[in-house]
């Protein structure tokens, strides 16, 4: 009678904690989150403290779902992101859900905290770049690299790395018409020159193009890249360019080769193919790639959808699209958006503007790595000009376009899987 007793008792406890364990659910809806741009840094956290989180793509504008423990939630409560305490027997429902065959929806578990670098000078306010800006705000860590760590091979220390509105093409962002005479101009000139040289190069333009080659090779061995704005085309076009002089005396001190379109090698760029160039110095623009001054929309009317994927099958699509809306507001840059028939045909198409007939956000695969170009500068600030006003995020904690950055950056945690066929 004893033993039978006993042995009720363990069966008890046992449905007891079964049923009273429970988890942390992250929502990521319209509704349910009140400030998405956190929520990542939170994710983030609970990697850093070597908790793995799954990640239900298509669930709620992707929420992220954690064991429950009162550190998560105090932090949760900290960061001022909303969270959800759900017993076990609700998350299997959920996770049973997303599995159904039924469902556009997927777990995808996220093993670890990626190390993130972001590619800019030094000096760089952490406002001159969208990036650095919401990893400030979503409280992620990172790491400033530039061309002497680039060079030193210093990427193999991080899983994700970013590039700053960069020009790597040596023409010192195309802004010699409107700005050679200002002294900020001048004084960054003087600066990459005085680099150059002291890393053992003639031309900032050669200096520039090493680096692109280190950085694509960061990538074909595994690494992540993203790259906003001027980075994406003129990283793409240093590379096509390699052991061909496009630049004008005022950038480098000598002319440029004669007929130098027609040496372009298309075959070594990541995203673009079957671009024109922009001879002329004095037009601010580096290529055909660009729709800045190709597109005819207003403001008012200025969004790109994002495109939809099967979670299932393509995870890796699905995640970078994750977001509370299909329609994102626009924003304009140096590189605003992607000529559509200028894209590869390997690479996909992760947000368009179909009316316009340009694309904004894309993705690809580089040997063993992944690359994503989003275009445009500063998703909550629709012409950020030189000299603007930094954007305060605090206005912002549910910007859709700042969204798509943060799926970039806990991408790389995701657990490999096979790919299916």
């Amino acid at each position: 009678m004893i033993l039978k007793r006993v042995l009720f008792l363990l069966l008890f406890l046992c449905l007891s904690v079964k049923s009273f364990a429970s988890y942390i659910l992250i929502p990521m809806d319209a509704d349910g989150q009140k400030n998405h741009l956190k929520a990542y840094g939170m994710t983030y956290w609970a990697l850093d403290k070597q908790l793995k989180v799954k990640w239900l793509l298509n669930y709620r504008g992707g929420s992220f779902l954690v064991p429950d423990t009162d550190a998560i939630q105090r932090e949760c409560q900290i960061r001022g992101v909303s969270f959800e305490v759900i017993s076990s027997d609700k998350a299997e429902s959920i996770l049973e859900l997303i599995d159904s065959p039924s469902q556009n929806m997927e777990a995808v578990v996220l093993e670890k905290a990626p190390k993130i670098a972001v590619y800019t000078p030094k000096g760089k306010l952490p406002w001159d770049d969208a990036v650095t800006m919401v990893l400030t705000y979503a409280e992620i860590p990172y790491t400033t690299v530039y061309d002497e760590d680039v060079l030193n091979d210093n990427l193999l220390l991080y899983d994700w790395l970013h590039l700053h509105h960069e020009d790597f093409t040596g023409q010192f962002g195309k802004f010699y018409n409107s700005f050679r005479t200002a002294a900020w101009y001048i004084e960054d000139k003087k600066e990459a020159e005085a680099l150059a040289t002291r890393l053992g190069y003639n031309k900032v333009s050669d200096e520039k193009l090493a680096v692109a080659l280190k950085i694509r090779d960061y990538v074909v061995g595994g690494g992540f890249m993203f790259a906003m704005c001027s980075a994406t085309d003129s990283f793409d076009i240093a590379l096509s360019a390699e052991g061909i002089d496009i630049c004008e005396a005022m950038f480098d001190g000598d002319a440029s080769d004669p007929g130098y379109q027609k040496q372009i090698d298309y075959n070594k760029t990541f995203a673009f193919t079957d671009y024109i160039l922009e001879r002329d110095p004095k037009v601010y623009e580096f290529s055909s790639i660009d729709m800045t001054t190709k597109r005819r929309i207003f403001k008012d009317a200025d969004y790109f959808s994002l495109m939809d994927f099967s979670a299932k099958w393509d995870p890796v699509p699905t995640m970078l699209c994750q977001n509370h809306t299909a329609l994102v507001k626009g924003f304009m840059g140096q590189t605003t958006s992607f000529t559509r028939d200028e894209i590869k045909s390997n690479v996909l198409v992760l947000g368009e503007n179909k009316t316009n007939g340009e694309a904004k956000y894309i993705h690809g695969i580089k040997g063993k790595g992944f690359f994503t170009f989003y275009g445009g500068h500063d998703p909550e600030d629709y012409t950020h000009k030189v000299g603007d006003p930094k954007t305060e995020l605090e206005l912002h904690p549910t910007s859709p376009g700042y969204r798509l950055i943060l799926n970039n950056v806990l991408f790389p945690a995701a657990k490999k899987k096979k790919q299916k066929t």
